[in-house]
């Protein structure tokens, strides 16, 4: 039994897995680890075993692109395992994980970067400011005052971990799609 709250090594498998299957193109080792990251089911050690093993038994296999770098694809048999066992792992979490990593890979692939800011101000307080540019162009900013450095750091640690989901929960809070937040 792994760590992970997915449960055994075998679902961490799975689920990779079943990930990879379903963006169904190449990707290296750290876009990988960062879409099973997405969500909390998996805890890295575990991910990290489960990629060798799988790697090793011919889950997955290593393409080499001609500039050297080192991308993986689901092997015909990896995709056999991740039809045939899936059913170990609940749909809903499988489609949430899916729906969460193709997010991300979307928000990295377009190039968009992060960035955030602690400022002090005159009254004590702190200026949080939160960025995003793609491609040189900002297309997101939004600034707090917190009223202590401590909160302002965790707050930026927060955003710069996820950016892509702070951004998403912003314009889903103002454009209205999250009303169980709103009072009636």
């Amino acid at each position: 039994m792994g760590s992970s709250p997915i449960g055994s090594k075998n679902n961490v498998k799975i689920f990779v897995l079943y990930l990879m299957e379903n963006i169904n193109y190449p990707l290296d080792f750290v876009t990988i680890n960062d879409i099973v990251m997405q969500t909390d089911y998996v805890m890295y050690l575990d991910f990290a075993e489960s990629f060798n093993e799988m790697l090793d038994g011919g889950l997955i296999e290593e393409l080499k692109n001609h500039d050297g770098s080192v991308e993986y694809v689901v092997t015909e048999k990896g995709r056999c395992v991740a039809r045939e066992l899936k059913s170990d792992i609940l749909p809903s979490i499988l489609d949430k994980s899916l729906a969460c990593a193709l997010r991300y890979i979307d928000f990295n692939r377009r190039g968009i970067s992060a960035s955030c800011s602690v400022e002090p101000r005159e009254d004590g307080r702190y200026n949080l400011t939160c960025r995003l540019e793609e491609r040189r162009n900002e297309t997101f900013k939004i600034s707090v005052v917190v009223d202590n450095m401590d909160r302002a750091r965790r707050m930026k640690t927060t955003f710069m971990d996820r950016p892509e989901v702070i951004f998403r929960g912003v314009m889903a809070l103002l454009s209205g799609n999250v009303n169980y937040l709103f009072d009636e």
